[in-house]
């Protein structure tokens, strides 16, 4: 939203932030003039390397393609251990339920009834097999 004071740095900054993060936006002006929103359209179009879209009355409305998000894949990175807290009641019913934490491998998996159990391969088709 653009306020009373104009098109500030901050107002610049944070619509670059906003195209960054969404692509598309709608900006707010305030004011009643409708060559001061048409030049702040143009400002904004020009600056941050946006496409005007469209302009109806107090809205402008801006695109740009958003980046393409920075990852880093590590090939060697498997999933590692984990400790979890189960809650293991006893078999008596009047006795608090005991806190235990299990630590689950990669190749584990955790049953409801808290048993650690070793994760079952993943069922492929014969035809995905083959081209394997």
């Amino acid at each position: 939203m653009i306020g009373g004071d104009g098109l500030t740095a901050a107002v610049k900054k944070e619509t670059d932030a906003a195209l960054k993060a969404h692509g598309l936006i709608k900006v707010r002006v305030v004011s009643d003039d409708r060559t001061e929103r048409e030049a702040i359209f143009q400002v904004l179009a020009n600056e941050l390397d946006a496409a005007p879209i469209q302009h109806i009355g107090k809205l402008l409305v801006l695109w740009r393609p958003k980046p393409p998000k920075q990852r880093v894949e590590d090939e060697d990175r498997m999933p590692g251990p984990r400790d979890v807290k189960v809650l293991k009641y006893s078999k008596k019913g009047g006795q608090r339920p005991e806190v235990q934490v299990l630590r689950v491998l990669g190749n584990q998996r955790l049953t409801l009834g808290g048993k650690i159990k070793r994760a079952k391969p993943r069922q492929c088709s014969v035809k995905k097999r083959s081209q394997a």
